[in-house]
Formats: C-alpha cells, structure tokens, sequence
C-alpha cells in the first residue's frame, strides 16, 4: 500500500502590499455601509431596485 504525502499550505507573511488591500477593502465596506445607513430611505430603495433589474431579478 502507498501512502500519500499530505502537503499543508504555507502562511506567507503579511506583506505591506496585502495590509494596504485589507485595509482599502474594510475602509471602503465602512464607507458604502454608512453612505447607505444615513443615505434618504427613497436613494438607498432606489439604488437598490436598480441593482435587482441590472441582475434581471423580478421585483415586481
């Protein structure tokens, strides 16, 4: 019977590179998070419909 070796992958260290995207990408959730919290109700209802006919979603 053979045996299999099992490779693990390997962490590879943080590079500045990688943190500058993490923190781009949290920095802009945040920022779509609030614009739409405190956005009118009718924007975010609006942009929201948009989307669902962009995707060919029926919505009404």
């Amino acid at each position: 019977m053979q045996q299999q070796a099992v490779s693990t992958p390997q962490s590879k260290p943080l590079t500045l590179s990688t943190a500058i995207q993490v923190v781009g990408a949290l920095a802009l959730g945040a920022a779509l998070l609030f614009a739409v919290g405190f956005a009118p109700m009718d924007v975010a209802h609006n942009a929201a419909h948009d989307a669902r006919h962009a995707f060919a979603f029926p919505c009404h």
